[in-house]
């Protein structure tokens, strides 16, 4: 009979099986009511599942971020229930959790409105006030097929005749709504009490183009009413923030039919771009990187030995030429090691670190394109480390010093941190591995920071870290990188002659700290609702007069600011001075600068902050070291 491990180590035996739930109430009452689900070793099973054999248990509430995963994907469910109790017609298809909520996707020819969802969500609260039982059974590949086409889901029908024949078949039901489901799933619908639906959007089935268009209706869940409330808020706020609005106000970028995906960046957005740029590229000469450039169309043999063909094929851009076949870029490492190739190298030349602001494009779905977060041309701030096994650690714990500056200079106070372990499908032995892996790990705890493994989630050619950072209304952004590669210097015959003058393969680290200039920028953007620092503004001062009189002092102005490399404009309008600083306070320009005849007559200029503060009257001089220089 089996004996229950517990988290912290002790221990519960029994003298006959039993399930989750009533380890929980064994535990405590209070543990048992808000018990959700259980963890065995690493997998998620049910509370209603029964202990037979000894195990090691972790009970599951809504506290947990797994426990709240299966709440969202519970909900997942009570609102296909809803819908089918609202609309019988609709037929269901797949309904995922993403990112702090969950969507579901329905095949609904009359298809859903806005106004539609209210509906939903209230018939979705009376069905999770009934506190129906959840209950999760097996049915087999025909039976199953044949039951979902009688009751008209042939959506189900097709997914289920996709699965294969060996795998087991389970299905979740809860009062008259039946769903297939690997689960788990909370035991009873009263768990689910916090949950709006967001919005509506078209998908193809499948998502392929040539399928039928589904209703994909989007919807939020969380652990209790306080935490959703928070989350609406930070949504708000966030619509607030959106970088399309913003951009356009700001006249930063636009987007349009003929180039879709891609980004046409108006003088202001472009002048964020190359003060982006410039900023990388001296913190990365700082740090010993090469900065170089590779072509962006290349043969597609070439993508063929690195390994990209067979991962990126769909997403890669192809042209022809003269009967041969090229791929535009979508990554620019393949690149950096024809250039590494170019002459022999030795040990003491390594490591060898290259960057380069690669322009590189792949092909996405027009339907997952989203400003400039999701784009199809791009620029990343790629970076290759060739280095030897020895040095892994220290190239990886020196990048994440760099990150971190990086970060901190943009005013992201907060980085997460996740290793992503080998993979089943994988290259390279299992010492290689074990050597990467404990380097990434040693370079994160000798800067003592909390991470938490993915086990499984690392590339087929070696394990990484990924790194997320929370900006200021408190949402996670994955940006910055460092993987490790065994495959593909091997592949394009990368070597290096080691210290006995043999020839060995080097290490690759694909680094990157932004991500992409696109939606590292769109971030930006967002982060600080187009408010950016002085010296990050496209534009950081703009001289206004007030009268004819003062015109050729505020032009000289500017010029003098202009020869000191500050971006500045002049004002000449024949406005009313409120109107040009209200105009301007819009436009987020950081200090407003205002002469009347007062300061022409003194050589001075009035200083207003964006916040609306007077700074009162100065010379040229003062202001750029009080408030310029310092920026």
């Amino acid at each position: 009979m089996p004996q229950i491990t517990l988290p912290d180590g002790s221990n519960l035996h029994y003298d006959h099986p039993v399930t989750i739930a009533d380890v929980a109430f064994d535990i405590g009452p209070g543990l048992g009511k808000v018990a959700i689900a259980g963890k065995l070793g690493n997998k998620l099973v049910d509370v209603k599942t029964q202990l037979i054999d000894d195990c090691k248990l972790q009970i599951l509430t809504a506290k947990d971020e797994e426990g709240l995963q299966i709440i969202r994907h519970s909900t997942a469910h009570l609102m296909a229930h809803a819908v089918k109790q609202l609309y019988p017609s609709a037929q269901v298809t797949i309904g995922p959790v993403i990112t702090d909520g969950f969507y579901y996707d329905f095949y609904y020819p009359d298809g859903f409105t806005e106004s539609d969802l209210e509906q939903i969500e209230s018939r979705m609260s009376e069905i999770a006030r009934q506190e129906l039982e959840v209950d999760r059974y097996v049915m087999g590949r025909s039976e199953a097929i044949d039951y979902f086409q009688n009751i008209e889901e042939e959506y189900k029908a097709e997914i289920i005749r996709s699965i294969p024949d060996q795998e087991k078949l389970s299905f979740y039901k809860q009062g008259d709504f039946t769903d297939l489901c690997r689960g788990p799933h909370v035991p009873n619908t009263r768990h689910l009490k916090a949950f709006k639906l967001t919005k509506i959007s078209g998908a193809y089935w499948r998502g392929d183009p040539s399928n039928e268009m589904l209703q994909r209706v989007y919807g939020t869940a969380w652990a209790d009413k306080k935490q959703l409330k928070n989350y609406l808020r930070q949504i708000a706020e966030a619509e607030k923030r959106d970088h399309r609005r913003i951009g356009r106000k700001l006249d930063l970028f636009h987007f349009q039919e003929e180039a879709p995906g891609m980004v046409f960046w108006h003088p202001r957005g472009w002048t964020l771009y190359q003060t982006l740029q410039q900023y990388m590229r001296d913190e990365q000469k700082k740090r010993g990187y090469f900065e170089l450039n590779t072509p962006e169309v290349l043969d597609f043999s070439l993508w063929e030995k690195s390994g990209h063909a067979d991962k990126f094929a769909s997403d890669m851009f192809s042209v022809e030429s003269e009967g041969r076949a090229f791929a535009l870029k979508p990554m620019s490492c393949p690149g950096h090691v024809q250039i590494y190739n170019q002459g022999l190298k030795s040990y003491r030349e390594l490591p060898l670190r290259y960057c380069e602001f690669g322009s590189c494009h792949r092909n996405e779905l027009s339907g997952a394109l989203h400003g400039l977060m999701r784009v199809r041309a791009f620029v990343q701030d790629d970076g290759h480390i060739f280095c030897t096994e020895n040095q892994i650690q220290s190239e990886v714990s020196d990048f994440i010093d760099f990150l971190h500056h990086v970060y901190e200079k943009f005013g992201f106070t907060e980085t997460l941190y996740r290793l992503s372990t080998r993979p089943i499908n994988r290259v390279g032995s299992d010492e290689v591995w074990d050597t990467a892996e404990k380097a990434l790990a040693d370079a994160l705890d000798s800067k003592q920071l909390l991470w938490e493994e993915s086990p499984g989630e690392g590339a087929f050619y070696g394990p990484k870290i990924e790194f997320s950072l929370r900006d200021s209304i408190g949402r996670v952004w994955q940006c910055g990188t460092m993987q490790v590669d065994f495959s593909m210097p091997e592949r394009l015959g990368a070597s290096y002659i080691d210290e006995q003058g043999e020839k060995r393969t080097p290490v690759l680290l694909h680094r990157a700290v932004l991500g992409t200039f696109e939606r590292f920028i769109g971030i930006l953007i967002e982060h600080w609702e187009g408010k950016f620092p002085v010296w990050f503004a496209p534009v950081q001062a703009v001289v206004m007069n007030i009268t004819d009189r003062q015109r050729d002092y505020a032009q000289s102005l500017v010029h003098q600011l202009e020869k000191q490399k500050f971006r500045a404009i002049a004002d000449l309008r024949n406005e009313k001075i409120g109107y040009k600083i209200r105009e301007h306070t819009l436009q987020r320009v950081p200090y407003l600068l205002v002469v009347g005849d007062q300061e022409l007559d003194n050589d001075m200029l009035s200083v207003r902050s964006l916040g609306g503060n007077d700074l009162g009257t100065m010379s040229m001089d003062q202001f750029v070291s009080d408030y310029l220089v310092e920026s």
